[in-house]
């Protein structure tokens, strides 16, 4: 998350917080000649509304003051994502996108939640971290336009992967049922007779049992064309965003990364700019999370923060990474800590290879260092040979 803004608190700055739903939105609004922040409800999605109210608190300040304020307002992420915030900042308001799981919550037993107490504590927590406490939350950095449209691709194609599963399971089920095994749904699903397969007990398949099994080698026939083009549209060098594209086919220079994980990696991750490698660990909740009060010492494990979806792929390509990086120092670190261990010790080190990884690619990606005995790709040697 991104911890730094330009806004500071100010006597002419008009402090507003939107609680954001999908049938309504809630508007506070924090004069500075009164103790209690003004709420005003509106439909969700009324942004004409929205803006009228923020008008007429602007020139309710000025009529006060004798001067036009500016205006911060800030808001959850969520359903609404950044569209919101672009066209706020397209009219000159300061907006601030907030990472929900970053704010403190109260730890009490069946503690008062509505939406009146929830933005009435988000403007208490704008007005100090524009006082300049940053540890009050997390602001999450908005993405260019181009770079969200970016991630659609793979982010489709993971839940295409999904369904596809779920149709390859639900027909083995099927014949699993009628006494027929061993069947390899998945790479021959498109010449599978099913009118001649043959039950457990000699028997044909029910035509029920046959339609429906029909249905889903047609439904899973449908995802896979999906996928394929999916693949070709992530695969496909983009007009805009050269700077994510670049550090893409830098990626897939090394040796282990395919093209799934370099897109993911390079649209999901790389895009941003990291000021150290402290901060390629924060974000992809890779950070160990000390416990030290009183007499107890221990470690919890990883932080876990952010997307986890994000941080299974860097664990997968740690893995992929120990496979066919076997001359590397990282993956020889591994095997000297991992030698004679359990399977439950590489596993809990693997998460220090993905750390580890996480940085040495950062590091690859944004200053050209490669990490220190990797490999690249024969496809790459060859075209560079030549």
């Amino acid at each position: 998350m991104d911890q730094t803004s330009s806004s500071t608190l100010s006597s002419n700055t008009l402090h507003c917080v939107l609680e954001l739903s999908k049938n309504s939105w809630l508007l506070a609004v924090q004069f500075a000649d009164h103790e209690q922040p003004s709420i005003y409800s509106m439909r969700g999605g009324d942004t004409e509304g929205l803006m009228a109210k923020l008008t007429a608190a602007r020139d309710r300040w000025a009529k006060a003051s004798g001067t036009v304020p500016a205006i911060t307002l800030c808001y959850e992420v969520g359903y609404d994502a950044f569209w919101l915030a672009r066209f706020l900042k397209a009219r000159g308001i300061e907006c601030l996108v907030i990472d929900p799981g970053s704010l403190k919550v109260n730890r009490r037993g069946r503690p008062v939640k509505t939406d009146r107490v929830d933005v009435q504590m988000l403007l208490r927590t704008l007005i100090a971290w524009c006082r300049g406490e940053r540890h009050v939350w997390s602001v999450v950095r908005i993405p260019s336009i181009d770079e969200e449209d970016l991630r659609r691709s793979h982010r489709e194609r993971r839940r295409l992967i999904c369904e596809r599963t779920a149709h390859i399971n639900r027909i083995k089920g099927l014949l699993f049922g009628q006494g027929i095994r061993d069947l390899n749904v998945k790479s021959k699903y498109k010449t599978l007779a099913i009118d001649t397969l043959v039950t457990g007990d000699g028997r044909r398949l029910p035509p029920r049992v046959s339609s429906e099994i029909k249905r889903e080698i047609n439904r899973l026939a449908m995802v896979q064309e999906q996928i394929d083009e999916i693949e070709r549209e992530r695969d496909m060098a983009p007009t805009t965003c050269e700077a994510t594209e670049k550090k893409r086919h830098l990626l897939l220079q090394l040796k282990s990364i395919g093209p799934a994980i370099a897109a993911f990696l390079s649209r999901e991750v790389y895009y941003r700019q990291f000021v150290n490698q402290r901060q390629v660990g924060s974000f992809l909740g890779l950070t160990p999370s000390p416990y030290n009060s009183g007499a107890g010492e221990r470690c919890q494990g990883i932080s876990r923060a952010g997307n986890g979806h994000t941080r299974a792929v860097v664990i997968e390509a740690a893995w992929l990474w120990i496979k066919y990086q076997r001359k590397s120092a990282l993956t020889q670190w591994f095997i000297e800590r991992t030698e004679g261990q359990s399977k439950r010790v590489r596993k809990i080190l693997i998460v220090a290879v993905a750390r580890k990884l996480a940085i040495a690619l950062w590091r690859y990606v944004e200053h050209g260092l490669v990490p220190r005995g990797a490999m690249l790709s024969v496809s790459m040697t060859s075209k560079a040979k030549q």
